[in-house]
């Protein structure tokens, strides 16, 4: 096990309404590991980026990140990807704009440039495949058009744990495969660590290394051969679940929200993961 693991989870638990959505984690995510979350509605998968971030107080436990515990202020070198939520078609900004706030936006005041501000904002827009939207204002841009620009600005400070709250959501088969091939890129050019919450498995699935599946207040952790198996969900949810192979997809049958686990874009609603 790596000394210098970017994210750090030991024993935690987090209740939310006298529940217990997650208890006794245990997580190492290691350098260039990509971590997919899987789990239904309210199983807790955006609490656990949340307490990453933290913004939720942990019940028991304790989390590192980047070597260092986890506080409200927050960590800059911390990536973060939010949940794809379309910008008002009347937002002013630019595509450019969008991205210069991940370079300079969490300056105290008005952020003025710094010398090569302007370039890492350039070789940002590159690296996301967004030259040819980058005057455009963003209100006009696709959903997936902006999600590139969302994971633009998560990768300004060059961080090395990307934390990705559902970035695939509403996204066609396309744009998905974009947006997975950009986080994949980062994190094996960087040895960055990532942990990545989905309803939807297939699109990462050739990228994930490991999976942590929540499921009424439990939990399992392994690669994807050894989660995303019938016996080890049906234990999971105790009741029975099965997981079908489709040509090279994955459905999973029998679950809760196995409609937005069968791995199909069209299925996804975009509602926030609890």
């Amino acid at each position: 096990m790596s000394t210098d693991a970017p994210l750090r989870i030991a024993s935690a638990a987090l209740s939310r309404g006298g529940r217990d959505l997650w208890s006794g984690l245990d997580l190492v995510v290691e350098p260039g590991e990509l971590v997919a979350v899987l789990g239904p509605s309210g199983a807790g998968k955006t609490t656990l980026l949340r307490a990453i971030l933290g913004l939720d107080r942990l019940s028991s436990g304790s989390i590192e990140a980047l070597g260092q515990p986890v506080h409200r202020a927050g960590n800059r070198r911390i990536g973060y990807v939010p949940q794809q939520r379309p910008l008002p078609r009347y937002a002013a900004l630019r595509a450019r704009d969008l991205v210069a706030l991940g370079v300079s936006g969490h300056r105290f005041g008005f952020p003025l440039p710094r010398r090569g501000d302007r370039e890492r904002v350039e070789e940002l827009i590159d690296a996301v495949g967004a030259r040819a939207f980058a005057d455009r204002p963003v209100g006009l841009l696709s959903g997936g058009e902006q999600q590139r620009l969302r994971v633009g600005q998560a990768l300004a400070d060059d961080p090395r744990l990307l934390l990705c709250d559902e970035p695939l959501t509403s996204l066609d088969l396309a744009n998905q495969q974009a947006v997975v091939s950009l986080i994949d890129r980062h994190r094996r050019e960087r040895n960055a660590g990532v942990l990545l919450v989905t309803h939807d498995i297939n699109p990462v699935l050739s990228s994930v290394d490991r999976i942590l599946y929540l499921a009424n207040g439990r939990f399992t952790l392994g690669t994807p051969d050894e989660v995303l198996t019938s016996r080890t969900l049906t234990d999971l949810y105790g009741a029975p679940v099965f997981v079908l192979r489709a040509g090279d997809r994955l459905v999973v049958v029998g679950a809760p929200d196995a409609a937005e686990s069968t791995h199909h874009h069209d299925d996804a609603h975009g509602e926030p993961a609890a």
